[in-house]
């Protein structure tokens, strides 16, 4: 989204400059804290500073996750607080204040106030004490705490930052962002079976999930391998969870999180890879000439209106810029030029994903964890499962729109009908879904989930309904990692795991045919543009940093992929390569650098070559490019990884890896960067999962 919406213009900044410091901490709303109680919880820190939490209720080891994390990453938690009480842009500006305004037009807040109690009381119990964890943190450190009156928050806090956050991983931000701004809607632009979603940029993540008849050790194995930002609000956190109440669970969630959100139990584990079916529908209203009631079913309705105010940071100051918001009976509208369009989006009013994660963490086996994602409360996310019994799975999960025949819900819908309006989603017996397939494995890599499992174990495309809106896009990845599987009968843990950091592009993908158009470009008048040529077709098709032509054409990759994702036209091949040969030239004085030399992981005193590509299954997704040396640091790609096997007796054992650190925004900590040289050699640590391998391994234990 741009900024142009939220200014407001000069005279209502000069206006509220003068009482702005003073404005927002006033007009703020206090939460009550949850009931009082006392918890009984156990911190052990492992060699790399991982938390291993013991409880001896659920609600105990979430009060016990919320303390560990803060003394971790407590800005980061702080700014999630923030955003679900409308107030982030008092933290981080005119970026704050956008999230803050989907915040209001979804009505978050709403939402939460009447659905809470239908959560049922045992979650409930989770999310206050998690809650009471962060107060208790925020008491003790007062000096960390940036805006007065946000704490105490309590478990309506916690349900209101999955409300929002949930549909910004499938992309509504896009739509709200370019309706705003008076542009066409993504689904006027985007091929019918290629949604936009998020950016593609911040889109990512590879998972495998293999039965002991394909593995020559005879074990269940499961990869998670996501791909997140590795900093900030959706980086991910490593933790591991007990309870006396069977609360048992490693693996890493998000800051603002009560409980593990992928990772594995005793008996089972999943991962996620972000998918994108089409769960966004864009109705026109038809308005009366006063724009004050929307046409619908023969009626004329009053379009509600509410007004409210944006604290947007400008320096010192903390500025109240104003909004009007609109609402229909599909759900928000936003006006502007064009018309007024109506937003209904998938998890709309729905507050079970906090129960459906919590459900998922505590199942034993296949049937109660598939109850639990019955629930329905899930936005969006492929699912790859895994057990110790050797049952493996793939669901294409979503919260479907049940749509109604007859309309093309790939383009705008009339507004003053409510034939194309959907009830609610689906149930979870019509998700896609592949469940122990014949070939011994299933994957997905942000593609297409007719490619999953191999041939004779796919999925039917002729059996899915149309107006599940699935995509058809493929990635490199997912050829790549279907074909390297397909070719081994039996594979060793040595072969799986080389299969993850695999950093080769397929002929057979998106990438031949833009390296075909930059080969074919006619550029015997440039020189220094036929040398860039030269060097590219002898490039190796690789981005393990053994060749010369690895970074450039690792750059020119980049410069498609963000088109390609969006089902959109490549950029001219030409211009694309005088860019990036000048781009070179001007970095680093010639066009074949090594790509270790320019594409690194840095942290603090830390920097190191990484390799990797943006396609790739060992994914360094996106660049920081404005480093004062001109190098390109890594900050989108493969982020935690984790290996988890269980043998024939059912025993589970893990190993994971985070690009950095534990100590999430701590830089006086040893484990800001600790984990950096095991990540860029794609070597794991130890899970200590069992609470008593737990304490024998912990360099310190301590209760909050």
């Amino acid at each position: 989204m741009k900024r142009t919406w939220l200014l407001g213009g000069a005279a209502v900044i000069a206006t509220a400059a003068a009482t702005a410091m003073f404005w927002e901490p006033l007009a703020a709303e206090q939460t009550a804290p949850p009931a009082q109680r006392s918890y009984d919880v156990e911190i052990a820190r492992d060699a790399f500073g991982v938390p291993h939490i013991n409880g001896k209720t659920d609600a105990d080891a979430a009060y016990g996750l919320a303390y560990a994390h803060s003394e971790d990453d407590f800005v980061t938690i702080e700014e999630v607080v923030a955003m679900t009480r409308g107030r982030y842009g008092a933290l981080a500006g005119q970026d704050g204040a956008k999230v803050d305004y989907v915040y209001h037009l979804l009505g978050v807040r709403d939402t939460v106030e009447r659905r809470y109690a239908e959560i049922p009381a045992d979650v409930r119990a989770v999310l206050d004490a998690y809650a009471a964890g962060l107060n208790h943190y925020a008491a003790k450190h007062p000096e960390e705490v940036r805006l007065s009156k946000l704490f105490p928050v309590n478990g309506k806090d916690i349900v209101a930052g999955f409300v929002l956050r949930a549909p910004f991983f499938y992309g509504l931000d896009n739509y709200i962002g370019k309706l705003t701004e008076g542009e066409d809607p993504p689904k006027e632009s985007a091929a019918a079976m290629t949604p936009i979603g998020r950016d593609p940029e911040m889109n990512g993540s590879n998972a495998w999930a293999v039965a002991p008849s394909r593995m020559a050790d005879g074990k269940t194995w499961l990869i998670s391998n996501s791909h997140q930002p590795l900093e900030g609000q959706v980086a991910w956190y490593e933790a591991v969870m007990h309870s006396g109440e069977g609360l048992d669970m490693a693996g890493a969630l998000f800051p603002g999180s009560p409980f593990v959100l992928l990772g594995h139990n005793r008996h089972l584990g999943w991962t996620n890879t972000v998918n994108r079916p089409d769960l966004v529908d864009i109705f026109k209203l038809v308005l009366n000439e006063a724009g004050d009631k929307y046409r619908y079913d023969g009626k004329w309705l009053p379009l509600q209106a509410e007004r409210v105010w944006l604290p947007v940071k400008f320096g010192w100051f903390t500025i109240p810029v104003p909004q009007t918001l609109y609402r229909s009976v599909h759900g928000p509208v936003i006006r502007n030029a064009k018309g007024s369009f109506a937003i209904r989006y998938a998890g709309i009013d729905n507050v079970k994903a906090v129960e459906q994660y919590y459900r998922n963490t505590k199942a034993t086996n296949w049937e109660e964890w598939t109850r639990s994602m019955s629930i329905g409360g899930i936005t969006g996310t492929n699912f790859i499962y895994a057990d110790k019994t050797g049952r493996i799975a793939y669901v294409y999960n979503a919260l479907f729109p049940d749509r109604k025949p007859g309309f093309d819900y790939t383009k705008i819908l009339p507004g003053d009908t409510s034939a194309p309006v959907w009830k609610g989603p689906v149930s979870f017996e019509r998700y896609p879904k592949i469940v122990a397939p014949a070939s011994g494995f299933v994957q997905n890599a942000n593609n297409t989930p007719y490619l999953a499992a191999g041939p004779g174990s796919e999925l039917d495309p002729a059996k899915q309904s149309p107006y599940l809106g699935i995509e058809l896009g493929m990635t490199n990845r997912g050829i790549q990692g279907t074909a390297l599987m397909m070719a081994d009968r039996s594979i060793t843990p040595e072969e799986l795991v080389a299969i993850k950091m695999d950093t080769r592009y397929a002929k057979s993908s998106w990438v031949k045919g833009w390296m075909d158009s930059l080969l074919a470009a006619d550029v015997k008048d440039v020189p220094k543009l036929a040398e860039a040529q030269k060097l590219l077709a002898g490039w190796d098709w690789s981005s393990d940093g053994k060749g010369r032509a690895d970074a450039i054409a690792e750059r020119l990759i980049r410069h498609a992929a963000r088109l390609n994702w969006r089902g959109e036209p490549l950029p001219d091949p030409r211009e694309t390569l005088q860019q990036v040969v000048d781009e070179f030239n001007e970095r680093y004085g010639r066009i074949d650098p090594a790509l270790g030399d320019i594409q690194r992981l840095r942290r603090g005193k830390v920097d190191l070559p990484i390799m990797g590509g943006n396609d790739t299954l060992r994914a360094t997704t996106m660049w920081d490019a404005d480093q004062p040396d001109g190098k390109m640091r890594v900050r989108h790609g493969d982020s935690f990884i984790m290996l988890v096997r269980w043998d024939k007796a059912g025993k589970v054992v893990s190993e994971s890896i985070q690009p950095y650190g534990a100590a999430t925004s701590r830089p006086e900590s040893p484990h800001y960067t600790d984990q950096m040289k095991l990540f860029v050699a794609g070597k794991y640590k130890p899970v200590h999962f069992e609470w008593a391998d737990a304490q024998k391994n912990a360099k310190r234990r301590y209760r909050p």
